[in-house]
């Protein structure tokens, strides 16, 4: 079971239905219980010109399990690679990390907020392993049933795909009605079977999510 961290100091209230706008909040910090209460929230981080936002996107992006996209060509990527779970988690941090990539949000301050949820057991990554190495992975958080997904990265083809099928195949496994954050659509993600929902929606379901365990602890359901 995830380790309860100190209760955070701030008020992280969760946004009105009708707010026009993503972003909610800005300030606060990273600590864990700040991280955690966040989520429960439906909230999340991310550093705009250096000032942490807080946000609650109107449309929200989640992946319906049962609906992920599995091509053939998924398929017989996926084989070529190992899927491990938190084997790798500041690996998988400092791939996605990487400052080559567009609009590069995660710095040294957000690796080390979200290693430490992971080893209290809240931040996980999913990581796909061939003969040479970690060759892409993704990390997020896990409240009870929902799986918050952050960020990915591949140094090989098809590496996060197969990772995310990985993602999806765990949680599917686990039961219950999970929810899959996907926080803001792309082309990619809505190829991958990603819907958009409403703000109102995304907290019914994670409301609902809350009550699971998580998919990461044994006996979970």
């Amino acid at each position: 079971m995830p380790i309860e961290p100190p209760p955070t100091t701030w008020t992280l209230a969760r946004p009105p239905d009708d707010h026009p706008h993503d972003a909610w909040g800005l300030g606060a910090d990273l600590e864990p219980g700040t991280l955690v209460a966040a989520y429960h929230a439906g909230l999340f981080p991310m550093r705009v010109e250096g000032d942490l936002v807080w946000w609650s996107p109107v449309r929200r992006a989640v992946i319906p399990l049962a609906g992920f996209r599995v091509s053939r060509s998924l398929q017989r990527a996926a084989r070529g690679f190992e899927i491990r779970v938190d084997t790798a988690f500041a690996d998988v941090m400092r791939g996605c990390a990487d400052p080559r990539r567009p609009h590069g949000w995660i710095d040294v301050e957000f690796i080390d907020a979200y290693t430490r949820l992971y080893e209290l057991g809240w931040a996980h990554s999913i990581e796909a392993w061939d003969d040479a190495g970690l060759a892409g992975g993704l990390y997020g958080v896990a409240c009870g049933g929902l799986f918050a997904a952050e960020s990915m990265f591949h140094h090989r083809s098809g590496a996060s795909k197969a990772a995310l099928l990985g993602l999806v195949e765990l949680l599917l496994e686990a039961g219950g009605e999970r929810l899959l954050d996907a926080q803001w659509s792309t082309p990619h993600l809505l190829s991958l079977g990603a819907v958009e929902i409403t703000r109102a929606e995304y907290r019914r379901r994670l409301d609902a999510a809350l009550l699971l365990g998580d998919a990461f602890t044994p006996g979970r359901g």
